[in-house]
């Protein structure tokens, strides 16, 4: 029996879908990636703001046309929109065959089996806090990602009380797994022959916590960054008021721990974070930027913001604005807000108008695209190391690799266009590139010897 996977939403998620796949295949089903000739699909879906949730249905339709012009008899879904409305789409969507929430990840094999009547299956609920599931290094994993990189997830889950956010409601109470469980995760992968470990959870800043471990993501990354045969290790999704200077030390003194800093901080308004449920102010956040890159120099910072918040005023958008241009971030995500029922802030007031929203995130995108093209432009004439990743995404005359203050997917990535006669590297090589152009998010180099 052929599984096809669509998996949508963070990489969060994928990990779960590799969990899933894994355990599937050593079961004895094959995975495929054409879903057009599975014989079940199973869709892993995103449930965080309004975008993702339509993305994700629109996967599931997909889907179930499969069923109707294609050969597949069975229809899963699993992810986040499950935990977040499970009874309206069991109502709406009688061609679902079987709904799996973020805590069943272990019923795949259940309703992926063409015995079980999938129909008579309970979707249990996160109730009230009660999740416990946590993937360990014995869980079977088939990785989705290209073969040189690999997401760890460290933790699942999340306690932040964040006005915008449904996730903890989706995922649970925050709960790390085990380090031991972790570094042997880690050296499987080095083993399979991956370079870069990035490690992902909710909020990795705060792993190990419930464990009762001080510090516990410095001593983690310094561990991992000694595992043999990975070069990088990379850290996403930390939050502002957990960056400990233990934790900035490893990213100073660990060759392997790369020198990136993705720190999510939504706003800089101190009205604003007030509403967010999240603190501070635009002075605290100028402190603890100056801290990051005077004890690590040479620091990449990534992160995102909201605009269109209730509440958030013109004044409000333009300290944010004079925050952008002063602190001149590395990388910059922004989104509009999203009204998302069941969070605290779908009951706030002073809802700002989607066309206003939507003009401050053009606003705030084009000032940070100066930014990153004169920081771009500084980097001509440099040698840089880059993991070689093959043929660009842009065009099959180019090769493209990342530097360490790039992450996949979410950063801008440098494309090759020249290298010396005989070059043969693979993806997950580790070449020198000389940077010669420089474009708003991309820079272009030569591979020399």
């Amino acid at each position: 029996m052929k599984i096809g996977f669509i998996s949508l939403g963070c990489p969060k998620n994928l990990v779960d879908s590799e969990v899933m796949m894994g355990q599937l295949k050593a079961t004895g089903y094959e995975i495929t990636a054409d879903a057009s000739e599975a014989d079940t699909v199973v869709v892993n879906t995103c449930g965080f703001i309004d975008s993702a949730k339509k993305e994700s249905i629109e996967a599931i339709l997909e889907a179930a046309r499969l069923k109707t012009d294609g050969k597949a008899t069975r229809l899963v879904v699993a992810g986040c929109l499950v935990e977040r409305y499970r009874d309206e789409l069991k109502a709406s969507l009688p061609e679902v065959d079987a709904f799996i929430g973020t805590s069943q990840i272990n019923d795949i094999l259940a309703v992926c089996n063409p015995k079980t009547d999938t129909r008579s299956l309970p979707v249990i609920s996160l109730g009230n806090q009660s999740a416990t599931y946590l993937y360990d290094e014995s869980t079977p994993r088939v990785l989705a990602t290209p073969s040189h990189y690999a997401f760890i997830k460290i933790a699942e889950g999340c306690d932040r009380p964040c006005a915008f956010c449904f996730i903890p409601q989706m995922r649970g109470h925050f709960r790390s797994r085990r380090f031991g469980s972790i570094v042997a995760e880690a050296q499987q992968l080095a083993e399979e022959g991956v370079k870069e470990l990035i490690l992902v959870a909710q909020d990795s800043s705060r792993y190990g916590e419930d464990l009762s471990k001080q510090d516990a993501l410095a001593h983690l990354l310094r561990e991992l960054s000694h595992t043999e045969g990975i070069e990088w290790v990379r850290v996403m999704y930390t939050y502002p008021t957990h960056i400990s200077d233990g934790f900035l030390d490893v990213l100073a003194e660990e060759p392997k721990a790369v020198k990136y800093l993705d720190m999510p901080l939504q706003h800089a308004s101190q009205n604003v974070l007030k509403l967010m449920k999240r603190g501070g102010n635009r002075a605290s956040l100028e402190k603890l930027i100056k801290r990051v890159r005077d004890r690590v120099p040479g620091i990449a910072v990534r992160t995102t913001f909201i605009t269109g918040f209730p509440g958030e005023t013109a004044a409000d958008f333009e300290e944010l604005l004079a925050f952008v241009k002063n602190v001149e971030f590395d990388r910059v995500g922004v989104f509009t807000y999203s009204d998302e029922e069941g969070t605290p802030a779908f009951d706030l007031p002073d809802k700002v108008d989607p066309r206003t929203a939507r003009q401050r995130r053009a606003r705030l995108m084009k000032e940070q695209a100066r930014i990153s093209r004169r920081r771009n432009k500084a980097r001509i004439g440099e040698r840089v190391r880059v993991i070689f990743e093959g043929e660009s995404n842009e065009s099959e005359l180019l090769w493209q690799g990342r530097m360490e203050t790039q992450a996949p997917d979410i950063d801008g990535c440098i494309l090759i266009n020249d290298a010396p006669e005989g070059f043969a590297s693979l993806p997950g090589d580790f070449v020198t590139v000389e940077i010669t152009e420089a474009q708003q998010y991309d820079l272009v180099g030569r591979i020399v010897e």
